[in-house]
């Protein structure tokens, strides 16, 4: 865990910013695979790690904003616990390193609620995204489960996003801590990725550097020499020289903070000419998306200076037509690079996502894009310094995309379908990594992971 005294400034922070009511925050509960006591790896909820920091199941936290008290609810373990499980620190200990000195039964929460409500208080939460929070705020509240998601905290979302996406120097370092063993993972993988062997060799490289450190994957890993398909967590593939594998994946700290890093490999350990130029100018692109993230700068415009410099080098392949802004604007690129530049990052992968893209990513003065493509940009709004996120163009040749367009001659006088199709086979490819916004601009965090060619393929040479 932090200091205790950044615990208790988080919680302080958040009651100058919401001032009455009381926050309910509910920790995550085990979450079986087949049978109660055969369970997945336990991965403690963000919100409440973010400010109370203890990482067991079954806990919840009541922040009372008209008073200094906080509460966290949970229980020991028992004797039984004990015997399968082996002795564990008391609740009590666990939270006074948070600074949480009133620790109650779990039972007890279920009161604590009720007076609140009789007394007519308020009850923030943030939504939930698993099933069994929904039915216990349900339970607590006394209402429908339907219900639950449209009754969650606007002010709370608002409050909590505002300290959340800003990083300390503690938070930077847990980040930075992730990005080096995510560094490890993709060097293991570049050296497996060669011809004969299957996705999942490569997986079971990174997996085994997450089992040397004690940590988990921040997300489920992309290993595939099928880049077209942007999440494809098929692993049975074979690959063979000449294939392009993109490896989407990271690792969590010890404190649970992520790393989200893209490469895309050779398999054979060299670019042919076509991959190669094609590689070379996504790299400029993901240049550009970082050269030009500073406060104050909209992510949105970010992006489109990224996806601009994509078209130009696209044009002159000759796969786009006609001007560069055109493609730009009408969405028409979407059909090479139809997801969003980039994301924030934290204790989520996609940091505060389960609050609603659009609390996270947007505000009153940017709003998402109904374009194709551009829609699924997750982070559009102003950068402030102290936000960490990721900058991940990519080029895609999607045959069923390119396909269904070509049929309805969508864009037709700005993309050239005869030589888009003259692609299909390259895949996709995609580079990914992740920056600190500073006073000065972007500072690319850890240490850094071989990215460009000559880096790329003097790793897989050896």
């Amino acid at each position: 865990m932090f200091l205790e005294s950044l615990y208790v400034a988080r919680r302080e922070a958040l009651r100058e910013k919401l001032r009455s009511g009381l926050v309910l925050m509910l920790g995550n509960v085990d979450a079986p695979i087949n049978f109660a006591h055969n369970v997945h790896p336990f991965r403690q909820d963000a919100t409440f790690r973010y400010f109370f920091g203890v990482n067991r199941p079954g806990l919840a936290a009541i922040v009372d904003l008209e008073s200094d008290e906080d509460t966290v609810f949970g229980d020991d373990a028992t004797l039984d616990d004990e015997i399968w499980l082996g002795k564990t620190p008391s609740l009590a200990s666990e939270c006074e390193r948070a600074g949480c000195r009133s620790v109650r039964a779990y039972a007890a929460l279920e009161d604590a609620i009720d007076h609140a409500l009789r007394d007519g208080r308020t009850v923030h939460f943030v939504p939930p995204y698993r099933a069994a929070t929904t039915l216990e705020i349900a339970r607590l509240l006394g209402c429908a489960a339907q219900d639950v998601a449209s009754r969650a905290s606007a002010a709370l979302i608002d409050a909590v996003v505002a300290l959340r996406e800003i990083k300390r120097a503690e938070e930077i370092a847990e980040i930075e801590s992730a990005l080096e063993i995510a560094g490890e993972m993709h060097r293991a993988a570049m050296r497996a990725a060669r011809p004969g062997a299957h996705e999942r060799d490569g997986v079971a490289r990174m997996h085994e550097v997450l089992t040397r450190h004690g940590v988990l994957e921040a997300y489920q890993s992309v290993f595939t020499k099928r880049g077209d398909i942007l999440h494809n967590f098929n692993y049975d593939g074979q690959l063979a020289r000449g294939d392009l594998v993109v490896n989407d994946s990271g690792a969590t700290s010890a404190l649970g903070y992520a790393s989200d890093i893209t490469r895309t490999l050779p398999v054979g350990g060299r670019f042919d000419t076509r991959q190669r130029e094609l590689y070379t100018l996504l790299l400029e692109a993901q240049d550009v998306g970082i050269r030009g993230s500073r406060p104050g700068v909209r992510y949105a415009d970010v992006h489109r200076a990224a996806v601009t410099h994509l078209v130009e080098g696209m044009t002159q392949m000759g796969i786009f037509k006609g001007p560069v802004d055109d493609v730009v604007s009408s969405g028409a690129y979407a059909v090479c690079f139809p997801h969003g530049l980039g994301h924030q990052l934290g204790l989520d992968v996609h940091d505060m996502e389960s609050y609603g893209e659009d609390r996270v990513g947007y505000d009153a003065e940017t709003a998402r894009s109904a374009l194709f493509g551009l829609r699924s940009l997750r982070m559009g709004k102003p950068l402030k310094r102290g936000m960490v996120l990721t900058v991940e163009p990519g080029i895609y040749f999607i045959e069923a995309l390119i396909e269904r367009w070509a049929a309805e001659q969508r864009h037709a006088s700005l993309i050239d379908y005869a030589i888009l199709r003259r692609y299909v086979g390259v895949g996709g490819m995609r580079v990914e990594d992740e920056i600190e916004i500073t006073a000065a601009g972007a500072r690319v965090m850890g240490t850094p992971i071989p990215k460009t060619v000559s880096e790329i393929e003097a790793v897989m040479a050896d």
